[in-house]
């Protein structure tokens, strides 16, 4: 081999370990790199767990409003929207077709059972009745003188008969035209006010013609329809209160009057008459809201609505325990009204703290403050008022 040859082959061996020595150093950089990565990523997560334990060692009280219970009295009630009505009102209506000589009565006026309201043009009917009395007068001495004469048997039984007929005829006669007279002083039907005159002096009124309305406010009654489920609850002579918005919204007075004896089968209710002093100032057609007050309990543990939670048909409180966690509890309402439940057994007690308002995202033992005692710079929690259960 020649010395050309021999400094080729040397030039192949000094590149080959040029070559080994740096991917040797590739390689250790490489593993340096990765376990330096390894530290980090486990230092990281050691942070996140550290991290989470401080989390979990710092838990945060939800901000809740609390009530104490207290005991009170509560009833229970059918709540009704209706309109009121007169048991007694009329329409006075002409029965004779005649002129308007003299009116007697105004709209408001009070007037009693029988009082003229109104006179018409009577001269022709109390000409006819004059002429029929006349009439009647001579036909009865007629009748005397014939009876005389056939007790003596100087007349026959028919002329006496005849007589006796034409009496009977006139008294008859006699009668229509007292009615015919009578229809000329329209009187009033009922005691009571009068609402609405719709004549005045000198119309010619026709037979049926409307003339007032006449209404006794003493028989102002509500007519409401209770279902069927809740009459082993209601009573003849049970108190009921009255409220009209149009009335100024005070409450007013009345009680059961009447309870119809059968139950509508297309509603399942029954008609219940409320009966309503003149005095308490109501009027007929006015809305109300009529409330059946159906028991009343003196000292009743009182909860309020708001504190309610509602779960598939079940009524649950959240009551406050010394270490500031919360109790979930089932509650069973015996009454209720607007505001308050009265709870069934003993499950709560006076002097028990519940949750009213913010309870809708606890769990049974969630930590709570009561941002009323921790201070007026906590965020107030929303109201989560419950709905209203129809008595």
């Amino acid at each position: 081999m020649d010395i050309r040859s021999w400094r080729g082959v040397l030039a192949s061996a000094l590149a080959l370990g040029l070559f080994v020595v740096l991917v040797g150093g590739a390689a250790s950089g490489c593993r340096q790199a990765g376990e330096a990565g390894e530290a980090d990523v486990e230092d990281a997560t050691d942070g996140e767990q550290d991290g989470e334990g401080a989390e979990e060692d710092e838990e945060e009280a939800v901000p809740v409003s609390v009530t104490t219970l207290e005991r009170g009295e509560i009833e229970s009630v059918l709540r009704f929207s209706t309109h009121l009505e007169a048991e007694e009102q009329v329409q006075v209506l002409s029965e004779a077709a005649r002129e308007v000589v003299a009116l007697y009565v105004e709209e408001g006026d009070r007037v009693r059972r029988g009082q003229v309201l109104v006179r018409l043009e009577d001269e022709e009917q109390r000409n006819e009745l004059a002429r029929i009395e006349s009439q009647l007068a001579k036909a009865e001495r007629e009748l005397a003188r014939e009876k005389n004469l056939f007790e003596q048997k100087l007349i026959s039984e028919q002329a006496y008969n005849d007589a006796r007929y034409e009496v009977d005829q006139l008294e008859i006669a006699l009668a229509d035209a007292k009615r015919e007279l009578s229809y000329t002083e329209v009187k009033a039907p009922i005691a009571g006010t009068v609402t609405q005159r719709l004549v005045k002096v000198g119309d010619h009124v026709t037979v049926n013609q409307h003339l007032f309305d006449i209404i006794d406010f003493d028989s102002i009654v509500a007519r409401v329809y209770v279902p069927e489920k809740e009459l082993p609850r209601i009573a003849v002579g049970q108190t009921a209160r009255i409220t009209a918005q149009s009335a100024g919204g005070r409450e007013r007075r009345g009680e059961i009057d009447r309870i119809a004896p059968v139950v509508d089968s297309r509603s399942g209710t029954v008609k219940v008459t409320v009966a309503i002093p003149a005095e308490e100032g109501l009027l007929p057609g006015m809305y109300v809201t009529a409330e059946l007050v159906t028991e009343v309990h003196d000292d009743a543990l009182l909860v309020p609505k708001r504190a309610l939670v509602y779960d598939d048909d079940q009524l649950f409180v959240f009551r406050v325990g010394n270490d500031s966690r919360v109790e979930r509890l089932l509650v069973r309402p015996v009454l209720e009204d607007r505001t308050y439940i009265e709870p069934a057994g003993d499950v709560l007690a006076p002097g028990d703290r519940i949750v009213v308002a913010g309870q809708a995202g606890l769990k049974n033992g969630s930590l709570v403050r009561d941002v009323a005692v921790t201070g007026a710079d906590s965020e107030e929690p929303r109201s989560d008022s419950g709905s209203e259960v129809a008595s």
